[in-house]
């Protein structure tokens, strides 16, 4: 595949780090080279990854500001089929700071740390802060494609009616060549009305780009990171971790259509993920019906953003919290 992809989004609580965390194991399941960045001063998908961000003695931090080589820094993975990770911690808000005193290339510190190593991957995925700063930017410059993971609520079309004119400047500015990679519905609650009322809206304007996969709400997604490892690897059978593996096999066989490159994908049937007999279906299906027109820019997602009334009764609303 040999692309970098930005997991970005403004809102906070959306599902970045978890679609991070556990697509880079999904995509490591099917035998690919996979390199996470943590971007995100919280170090959330450090910590979800099982490395305690408290004992780092090289982060992002540090080659961000050039001050070790991004292979030094690199930390390996071992749950099951295993992915690479560049770690994070709170060092990463003075990293940012610094960046913001230089006068020239601070926005492309990350491309130019990531050179050396890009074509040793078969995917990068970088996890960035609910924030449009200087993280994130740098985030954007160094990615071919943004991942954006939004909960089918009125706030998260906010944040990505920003996210958008953000990515828009970015093309203009440094990276023409960045496109958006999908749109992933996330904690999902097919039961709720407003959610499936928004869902329609993301289709209707984004076609395509957004996702059949579904990601529903699970209580195993949401343990998995007190274990210190994905959902894939804490409950393999459980339905976030079948949505997040369909994920992956939804961008692939995507990548797969865009280049004419088939390759087998008999590893997200293999034993590290297969569910067992009556298991339930990876993830709710999106109506597949789409739009015949290119994904909407940052005025049409702002009118998506004017608030949508329930037409369900109140006790089907009620059963739906």
């Amino acid at each position: 595949m040999k692309r970098v992809i930005a997991i970005a989004m403004q809102k906070g609580g959306v599902g970045k780090t978890t679609t991070a965390v556990n697509l880079a194991a999904s995509l490591a399941a099917t035998k690919r080279r996979v390199l996470l960045i943590d971007m995100d001063p919280q170090g959330n998908t450090t910590m979800g990854s099982g490395i305690d961000k408290s004992q780092l003695e090289r982060s992002s931090c540090e080659v961000l500001l050039g001050e070790c080589q991004l292979a030094d820094a690199l930390v390996r993975i071992e749950h099951g089929a295993g992915f690479t990770l560049l770690p994070a911690n709170q060092d990463l808000t003075a990293a940012e700071v610094r960046l913001l005193t230089l006068p020239i290339g601070r926005e492309t510190k990350l491309r130019q740390a990531l050179a050396p190593k890009r074509n040793d991957f078969d995917l990068v995925l970088i996890d960035c802060p609910p924030a449009l700063n200087m993280l994130t930017v740098n985030a954007l410059v160094a990615a071919d494609s943004v991942l954006i993971p939004m909960q089918c609520e009125y706030y998260a079309l906010e944040g990505l009616s920003a996210l958008l004119s953000t990515v828009e400047q970015i093309r203009a500015a440094v990276n023409p060549h960045l496109t958006i990679e999908g749109v992933l519905r996330t904690m999902f609650d097919p039961r709720n009305n407003l959610a499936n009322e928004v869902s329609a809206q993301l289709i209707a304007h984004f076609g395509d780009k957004v996702f059949r996969t579904v990601i529903p709400r699970n209580i195993r997604l949401a343990e998995a990171p007190s274990f210190g490892k994905p959902a894939l690897f804490h409950d393999k059978e459980s339905r976030g971790a079948l949505a997040y593996l369909a994920l992956a096999g939804e961008m692939i066989r995507r990548e797969e259509e865009a280049t004419g490159n088939v390759r087998n994908l008999t590893a997200l049937a293999g034993s590290a993920a297969a569910p067992t007999q009556g298991t339930a279906p990876a993830s709710p299906t999106a109506d597949t019906t789409t739009a015949s027109g290119t994904a909407a820019g940052p005025v049409e997602v702002a009118a998506m953003a004017a608030p949508v009334s329930p037409a369900a009764p109140p006790q089907a609303e009620e059963r739906s919290r």
